[in-house]
């Protein structure tokens, strides 16, 4: 149990205070994105992204099982993979697997929000307490000073659901009896705002599941009862034909290929973490693939998903260093379900990053959604070092989005 413990407290700290730290510009030590890795004309190639793979996978102690694919304008994807579909397994890495995509699902409920909204079914500036009355009073925390906008920038104020006590210890002390957890948004919610905000909306930054919550239950609303769960699937995995992105729900299995996620405690017992369905809501709660997450962020960047007008507003970060309370990774900024990463060769690639239980997500795309990227990561017996990972991961992104032999 002691080992247990372990595993889902360093998770659940993972899922409250996920930020991506931004690659400084010109760590790259000057060297043209693709120089060393590059093929014929120094383009990115597979060889160069299985060595940036090899990084990224090094940078999270070795004992991860890593893919990635890059899609480019033209040409087929880049592919590498290192590892294997598991502890114990002899088969390789599934080159397209199923993964809880974590925090990048925020994303997917920010674009449904922002849909609503270009249709004129809600606006960014309508409060909390307009679409759910009373739900966010008390305790110092007022809805009516809250806006749809507050909840999708993380700039509400709202205690992190993830930090209460009671959540803590059923994720430390008592996972196996709440593996298949199916406690609903609102009551999440509820525990949210029994504890004080962290400064009042619009005041700070600060990265709080609460806010996809809040943000899903008014879209649900707008939308005339929909769930959000629905409206993912109908307005943005249909039409896009996202075949392996899913909504598992209370559902605790992946369908397609997948890797088998495990953690070992101090004592040396392994953890198998693959089944569960703590991941089940609106922050958290969609399984996709490197491919199918390449085809969505291509489509938003793209103008596919969003009028230019709300794929603009998702656009409007919040700067960093602008702000009392900032997040680990100062450059760039958040915006509406969206980070925004400067690259070395120039402009900005948007992202949001996925940490989840054992698993981890790092999809990009590059402004004009000509370029994108994803790397998976499953851990086999211990949990990764977030900070060197990301580290690693961004060195990669900019080398495939910065490609412009592709």
């Amino acid at each position: 149990m002691t080992g247990k413990r372990t595993v889902v407290a360093a998770w659940a700290v993972a899922l409250a205070v996920s930020a991506l730290a931004a690659v400084p510009a010109g760590a790259h030590g000057g060297r043209r994105p693709g120089g060393a890795h590059g093929g014929r004309g120094g383009g990115y190639t597979a060889a160069g992204l299985r060595a940036d793979l090899a990084a990224v996978r090094a940078a999270g102690g070795g004992d991860v099982n890593v893919v990635a694919r890059v899609d480019r304008p033209r040409g087929g994807p880049l592919l590498a993979r290192l590892g294997t579909a598991g502890l114990g397994s002899t088969a390789p890495v599934p080159w397209d697997p199923e993964f809880r995509t974590a925090s990048t699902t925020k994303t997917f409920t920010a674009v449904v929000v922002l849909q609503l909204v270009s249709e004129g079914r809600l606006s960014l500036d309508d409060t909390v307490e307009h679409w759910l009355p009373g739900v966010v009073s008390g305790h110092g925390n007022d809805g009516a000073r809250i806006t749809v906008r507050n909840l999708l920038q993380q700039t509400s104020g709202l205690f992190d659901y993830v930090q209460d006590p009671s959540v803590q210890d059923r994720l430390q002390h008592h996972f196996d009896e709440n593996r298949y957890d199916d406690t609903p948004a609102a009551q999440l919610v509820a525990l949210a705002v029994a504890h004080p905000p962290l400064f009042a909306a619009g005041r700070g930054w600060a990265y709080s599941n609460t806010n996809y919550l809040l943000a899903a239950m008014i879209a649900q609303r707008a939308a005339g009862g929909r769930s959000w769960e629905q409206l993912v699937e109908h307005r943005v995995i249909a039409p896009l034909g996202l075949r392996h992105t899913y909504i598992p729900g209370l559902n605790p299995f992946l369908v397609g290929p997948h890797e088998r996620v495990t953690v070992a405690g101090p004592g040396g017992a392994v953890e198998d973490l693959t089944e569960q369905s703590v991941q089940h809501t609106a922050d958290s709660g969609v399984v996709s693939t490197p491919a199918d997450l390449d085809v969505f962020f291509r489509a938003l960047a793209g103008g596919r998903l969003l009028p230019a007008a709300q794929w603009a507003e998702m656009r409007r970060t919040v700067p960093y260093d602008d702000l009392p309370v900032p997040p680990a990774g100062r450059q760039g900024g958040y915006g509406l379900g969206l980070r925004a990463m400067p690259l070395t060769c120039g402009g900005v690639a948007y992202l949001h990053e996925g940490d989840g239980l054992g698993a981890y997500g790092r999809p990009a795309v590059s402004a004009d959604g000509r370029r994108a990227v994803t790397v998976a990561l499953t851990t086999t017996t211990a949990l990764v070092d977030q900070d060197a990972v990301n580290r690693a991961a961004q060195v990669l992104i900019d080398h495939a989005l910065c490609d412009r032999d592709a």
